[in-house]
This record gives structure tokens, C-alpha cells and sequence, in this order.
């Protein structure tokens, strides 16, 4: 596993020459949910910021707030004086700022690139990968290094609610950054504690298949620096089989093996009671606030990933006691006739598992899930697995695949799921989903709305008809 899969389009100079106090740096769609931390990091750093995004939004106001000049809409004009750009992943090259400074020879950066760079500037740079758990576990090592009193900054790709938002700009030396494969971007981090989670086929749309995935992982897990520490999933085979040999220090976690594992494990409502055994030794004991099997295995990478940063143990029982789940993570909306409406972002098979199986403990009359499959390359690729996740829910209604970065080249829509799943109906638009579960919603039931994509605006929609 030497070589790894890319193509990808970024720069070939280095971005260190370019993130310096006073260089003029502009973003495009500054207001993104990784953009807008990036823009407050680098204005602390005492950069010149500018940025563009396509609308307003409260992050757009908060950046000005700080003296950050935001245009709305892209217009070449907009790059100013800017020395580099930093581009979110949805500004293509067709982008007009991107054209005009490719024209004026103006670098533009990636901002996984501009992200790699300033974690060089702490001592602790914590990375969490997988291909689920992450912004769980992100999540859970932010609760952790708040009650550890170590100011951390933090980029999450969801909001936590302990942050209001889903990052924190902090002055102690520990960064935490939930850190995407997607495109290869987290091989532009320098992380000094990399987490993997688990590693399955997903993102087919840019990786070719589960051995290229897994090629781009053991490089990220390579990134680490001799005196740093790889936390890997020793109940994953996958991973296990991606870092075999691996020259750097390795922490396993699992649930009955590993470095760090559980013990006297016990149930109460769904809810998880265990203590974190490290090394043969009982390090801490833990009380879960968040159901399921897959919160424990989270929760114990967190508790790794703490061991090799130095906190405390009361900081991880602390921590991971006071979390209750991330935005999008079961995450409640509220109640129609009865029923209990939770929104997830579960959107591969593997998640959608994990989720049904941790409801399926907490005692509801029926489980209604409304799925929302997200793009279409996943759909097709995934298809089998998606069918045997998808019937585990009394009912399953099929929300029409949500597109995302593609085009339905494939000629694919969720109405053959539909055909394949028992108990499972096809809904042409988001409205007649809505409608469907106000249907068939009674009191004792489970409603859950699922996918990456705006199908959470679904389970809102239903609750506001309660009012």
C-alpha cells in the first residue's frame, strides 16, 4: 500500500508561504460550515480577511461583526488585493473568482489545505476519520477537552450544542478537527493523534473501490509523526488490515479488546454503563446519555484519543457523561399525535445499521423511518446493502435520492428501493413524505427522519403541525 489514488486539482505550492500575519487572504464561500471558522482562525492570526458567499446567513453577520469584509454573490472584482484564495468544495473552476485568479496568478487553495496548515501551530492536533462516528466522536473528544480545561479549537461538520455551533476558536495548544476522506482532503492535515473509526467502500463517486479507500487512510494514519499515536478500531477488520505494519505507535480500542476496551457493561433504557479499561486497568467509569452499541465503541475512541492526549479521567467520564448527542445526530424535533419525531444523518448503510439498532432498544410501538438517500453513485453502489438496512423499520418511506454534487447520469431513483424493500413506499417530493408520516403516525411510535440531505426539514415540518 504505498501508492494511493489521486486527482484532485490543488495547488502545488505551499500554502505555508501564504498564512502569515498581514497577507490578504480571500474565501470563497466564506459562510460554509468549515469556511467561517477557518475565516475567524486566520483573522486572529492577524490576516486580512475578505470572503463571498451566495447569501446572507449568521455566519456571514458574525464575520463582519469581527471586521471581516463579506460581498454577497461571486464577482471577480471581489478578490480585492487578495494574495491567496481559499475555496470551499462546492466552488468549482468555473467559479468567476476562481477564474480570475487563476488569470492574475493568484494561488487558490483547498481549505483542507489552509486547515493542515494552522493545526502545525498547536501541540496537539487531533484528527477523527472513519466513514461514520465522526462527528460523534469529534463531538464527544470536544466535550472531554472542555472539561479537561484545555481551551481547545475545534472544527466539527456538525453544531454541538456545548458550542452552539459546530466550532470553537479556543487559545490552548489542542486542536480537535472531524477530518473527511472525501477527496483525499484530510491528507492535507498534520494530525499528532489520528482516530479511525472504521473503514468501509463509501464516496464511490471519487474512490474506485474498498482497497483505494483503504489506501487513502493508512496515508492519512502515515501522517502521523513518530512521536504521535494512531488510535485504530481493533473490532474493525478493515482498519485492522489497513494499518497492519504500520510504523507509527498504535492505540486499538474495542468493545472487548484493544488497548482500551469496555467493561461490566450494562444496559438501562437504551442507555449505556460501563468502565474504560486501559492498559489492564480500570481508567474511568462512564454513564452514556446517548443509545446505542455504536455510541460505546465512539465513546471508547474518545477515551483513547484522551489517554494519548494526557487528560484526566475524570475529564473523560466528565465529558462523555454531559454529552447528548450532536446536531442531526438523533436528534429531537418533537411530537405528531403521539409519536416521537428524531432527525439522524445516517446516510450509509453501515450508520443506518447502527441506528436501528440502537432504537430498536429503546422500547417504541413501531419504528417509522423517512430515508432520504444521498446521491446517486452511493445509491447504485451501495444498493444490496441499503435494501437489507432499509427493512429493519416497521415502515420505511422513500424520500426521492437527494443529488447533492451530481447529476442522475445513472438513471436510478429511490422508487426501485421502494420495489425491493417490504413494508416501504416511494414519496416523489419532500411535501408528500410530510403528509405519508402524518398519516401514519399514532401514539407509542418512533418517527425518524433520515439522510444527508434537507430531509430533516421533514420531521420539523410534521412537529410545527402539532402547534
Amino acid at each position: 500500500m504505498t501508492d494511493f489514488h489521486v486527482h484532485d486539482t490543488r495547488e502545488n505550492r505551499d500554502i505555508s508561504a501564504y498564512i502569515a500575519p498581514g497577507r490578504r487572504a480571500h474565501l470563497i464561500g466564506i459562510g460554509g460550515v468549515s469556511m467561517s471558522p477557518l475565516a475567524e482562525v486566520l483573522h486572529r492570526f492577524g490576516m486580512v480577511v475578505t470572503g463571498s458567499d451566495m447569501k446572507e446567513s449568521p455566519a456571514v453577520e458574525h464575520l463582519r461583526s469581527l471586521g471581516i469584509q463579506v460581498a454577497i454573490g461571486h464577482r471577480a472584482e471581489n478578490l480585492g488585493q487578495a494574495e491567496l484564495v481559499i475555496r470551499t468544495a462546492a466552488a468549482h473552476d468555473e467559479n468567476p473568482e476562481i477564474a480570475a485568479a487563476r488569470q492574475a496568478g493568484i494561488p487558490v487553495f483547498e481549505r483542507a489545505q489552509a486547515w493542515g496548515r494552522i493545526m502545525q501551530d498547536y501541540r496537539n492536533a487531533l484528527c477523527i476519520a472513519g466513514t461514520h462516528g465522526k462527528t460523534t466522536t469529534t463531538s464527544m473528544c470536544t466535550h472531554i477537552a472542555m472539561a479537561a480545561a484545555a481551551d481547545p479549537t475545534v472544527m466539527i461538520g456538525g453544531v454541538l450544542p456545548l458550542l452552539g455551533s459546530g466550532y470553537r476558536v479556543g487559545k490552548g495548544e489542542t486542536i480537535i478537527l472531524e477530518s473527511c476522506e472525501y477527496c483525499n482532503s484530510f491528507l492535507s492535515f498534520f494530525p499528532t493523534v489520528a482516530v479511525i473509526l472504521n473503514i468501509e467502500a463509501d464516496h464511490l463517486d471519487f474512490f474506485q473501490d474498498l482497497a483505494d479507500v483503504e489506501r487513502s487512510f493508512r496515508a492519512f494514519a502515515l501522517r502521523v509523526p513518530e512521536n504521535g499515536v494512531v488510535i485504530a478500531n481493533a473490532d474493525d477488520a478493515n482498519t485492522m488490515d489497513t494499518l497492519a505494519g504500520l510504523d507509527r505507535p498504535m492505540m486499538t480500542f474495542g468493545l472487548e479488546r484493544g488497548d482500551v476496551h469496555a467493561a461490566n457493561l450494562t444496559w438501562t433504557n437504551g442507555l449505556a454503563s460501563f468502565d474504560v479499561v486501559h492498559d489492564g486497568a480500570v481508567f474511568t467509569h462512564v454513564a452514556l446519555q446517548v443509545p446505542g452499541v455504536h455510541n460505546v465503541k465512539n465513546a471508547l475512541a474518545a477515551a483513547a484519543a484522551s489517554i494519548a492526549l494526557g487528560f484526566h479521567a475524570q475529564a473523560v467520564s466528565q465529558g462523555l457523561g454531559a454529552f447528548l448527542g450532536a446536531g442531526r445526530r438523533f436528534e429531537h424535533k418533537g411530537t405528531y399525535h403521539g409519536a416521537e419525531i428524531y432527525d439522524d444523518y445516517a446516510h450509509h448503510p453501515g450508520e443506518l445499521r447502527a441506528l436501528f439498532s440502537a432504537v430498536g432498544a429503546l422500547g417504541y410501538r413501531r419504528v417509522i423511518c423517512a430515508f432520504q438517500p444521498h446521491t446517486y453513485s452511493r445509491t447504485q453502489a451501495l444498493f444490496d446493502d441499503f435494501v437489507q438496512a432499509l427493512a429493519a423499520p416497521d415502515i420505511t418511506v422513500l424520500a426521492e435520492i437527494f443529488a447533492a454534487r451530481e447529476t442522475n447520469d445513472i438513471g436510478i431513483s429511490s422508487q426501485d428501493l421502494a420495489r425491493c424493500i417490504p413494508n416501504s413506499r416511494y414519496c416523489a417530493t419532500l411535501e408528500e413524505v410530510t403528509d405519508t408520516l402524518a398519516l401514519l403516525a399514532q401514539p407509542g411510535d418512533l418517527i425518524l427522519t433520515v439522510g444527508a440531505g434537507d430531509i430533516y426539514t421533514v420531521g420539523e415540518a410534521l412537529a410545527a403541525r402539532e402547534e
